[in-house]
């Protein structure tokens, strides 16, 4: 449907069980991701894919003192997708300098210009990890003026409780809940 798009977060080979920094669970959601791309890209909606794309000397890595161990280290199979994208997908690189942190779609991308310029008024977020990059992407959509949803069973987190106080704060930030079943 014109003005939708799906953004895909983070769907990449070191979020998932065995990677670099597995989300627990997270290739369970794999099947519901590909279905809701199935779905909005058949109705003529944007699909948009988000990616870390990290140097290696990337400062949220443990080596230069940031939280995470060394991940999806741009060109490397650690940061390939795991789901299939259309060949038309809009694939958005982020966390791109070494410097410079980005959780969110938005930041540092042009995300919000792309969208603008096709169109869209209304985004549907999936992904991992709930409560980082896809609840970070979900607030920056709502705070950028689109009307904003996050699918329920097409996201996954890395622990239960703050998860959970991370769909609070989505919803409390005006966020619809809603299934790849019903969108």
């Amino acid at each position: 449907m014109p003005g939708e798009a799906l953004i895909v977060v983070d769907m990449q080979r070191d979020f998932m069980p065995g990677g670099a920094l597995p989300v627990p669970g997270a290739d369970g959601i794999i099947p519901v991701v590909e279905e809701c791309i199935r779905k909005f890209k058949s109705r003529g909606a944007l699909v948009v894919a988000t990616r870390d794309w990290h140097p290696p000397d990337h400062m949220s890595f443990r080596e230069r003192g940031g939280p995470w161990p060394r991940h999806c280290v741009r060109g490397t199979e650690g940061a390939e997708f795991v789901v299939e994208l259309p060949e038309d997908a809009i694939v958005v690189s982020k966390a791109t300098e070494p410097d410079r942190e980005a959780y969110s779609g938005f930041e540092g991308t042009g995300l919000s210009g792309i969208l603008r310029e096709k169109g869209v008024v209304r985004v549907y977020v999936c992904g991992v990890a709930t409560e980082y990059c896809v609840r970070a992407t979900a607030l920056d959509a709502v705070k950028e003026g689109f009307e904003t949803y996050l699918i329920r069973d097409a996201v996954k987190g890395i622990n239960p409780a703050d998860e959970e106080k991370a769909l609070e704060e989505l919803q409390s930030a005006g966020v619809k809940l809603v299934d790849c079943s019903s969108v």
